[in-house]
């Protein structure tokens, strides 16, 4: 039987209110919204419409206008940082980040725009003051990872954030690892700029996600087209949402991205969270005591979101995830996971790890067959 543990990657399985949403809409209302006065082209409005209060509920968000559909997180990084940062400004970031920030920041380096990069420990953890020591008279924007997907470290996003209200600089969070299984309120949390994916934590299908622009920060729309409002000019709409969602929305995704996290309301968040931390505690404890595993991140399974990252002395990580995967029938992932410098900062580059990442779904028998695969595969 297969046991899948890269939910870092895309959670699976997902709930069957999801899958049926999804269906539902492709069956039922395969109009496109925003694009019709009939009865099927309102329907699937509704249905955005409804993902969207419902994201903004979930994340205390105080207008669900400012919610913009995007089709991953990183196309909303993209557009929080290409729509906001001009010529001249300085960002700062922090050592752990995946490429959905650092190859925009290296892009947007040509155009005239600075960065910092904060390290952080060998074990993921981020120090909120040196991120404030580091602020400059143009730092227009602090972007970091709410939670590394490497070694799943938790970043203080909150004390970040009241540095940044404090200094007047605009905060932008990459929630991909976080969002769905810790707690994120934007007001609370002083975010400016809250970039989601909806196929991890939050339980929708892959193409989804979204960004939410605080009201009154000002961005340049990443991509133009038709809006199905204001159809007159060929401007876009300086209104929200439309000015930035060009183009027909996936309205099956984010039908099932609002079966997600109804899904998880329902379950309740800390329920989520208490299963997938007893799993990883699991995982962690079961590997210190395997010789010759060496385990990354967090000592404290409490301080780091549901992914492990290991090697196994003398072992290659892509061949032991390649065992896994042949031998045992275990999903894992090996290598950067898209982030080099989270495992320059863990040392770790350019070989990478083996990452295991558990979801709601795992059960304790996967986590025993991990471990037992893993002593077998390290003596």
């Amino acid at each position: 039987m297969t046991i899948y543990l890269d939910n870092a990657a895309t959670s699976f399985p997902k709930p069957e209110v999801v899958y049926r949403a999804v269906n539902d809409t492709l069956q039922k209302y395969g109009s496109s919204p925003g694009r019709g006065g009939h009865k099927m082209s309102m329907q699937t409005d509704r249905i955005i419409f409804e993902t969207r209060e419902r994201i903004a509920a979930f994340f205390n968000i105080p207008l669900s206008s400012n919610v913009i559909f995007t089709f991953n997180v990183t196309m909303g990084i993209n557009l929080a940082l290409k729509g906001f940062l001009k010529s001249g400004d300085h960002v700062i970031t922090s050592s752990m980040e995946h490429n959905a920030v650092m190859r925009p920041l290296r892009r947007l380096e040509k155009d005239g725009i600075s960065k910092t990069v904060v390290r952080c420990s060998a074990d993921g953890f981020l120090n909120p003051q040196d991120i404030e020591k580091e602020i400059q008279p143009n730092t227009k924007l602090i972007v970091i990872i709410h939670a590394s997907n490497v070694v799943g470290t938790i970043l203080p996003i909150r004390d970040v954030g009241e540095i940044a209200r404090r200094k007047g600089i605009v905060f932008l969070v990459d929630a991909a690892q976080s969002a769905g299984l810790i707690p994120i309120d934007v007001q609370h949390d002083n975010i400016d700029l809250l970039a989601c994916t909806g196929h991890k934590s939050l339980f929708g299908p892959q193409g989804t996600g979204f960004l939410y622009i605080r009201e009154g920060r000002d961005l340049k729309p990443l991509i133009e087209g038709g809006t199905g409002s204001n159809s007159e000019s060929d401007e876009m709409p300086s209104f929200m949402p439309d000015k930035f969602q060009a183009g027909t929305l996936n309205t099956p995704g984010i039908a099932g991205l609002g079966a997600g996290i109804e899904f998880i309301e329902n379950e309740g968040l800390k329920k989520i969270r208490d299963k997938e931390l007893s799993l990883v505690t699991r995982i962690v404890d079961g590997l210190k005591e395997i010789k010759g595993v060496k385990l990354y991140g967090p000592s404290n399974p409490v301080d780091r979101v549901s992914v492990v990252s290991f090697n196994i002395e003398g072992k290659d990580p892509a061949e032991v995830g390649n065992i896994l995967n042949e031998r045992y029938d275990m999903m894992s992932r090996v290598g950067l996971h898209c982030s080099p410098n989270a495992h320059k900062t863990i040392g770790t580059f350019p070989g990478g790890t083996v990452r295991v990442s558990v979801g709601y779904f795992n059960t304790q028998d996967d986590i025993d067959k991990l471990i037992e695969a893993i002593r077998d595969i390290a003596q």
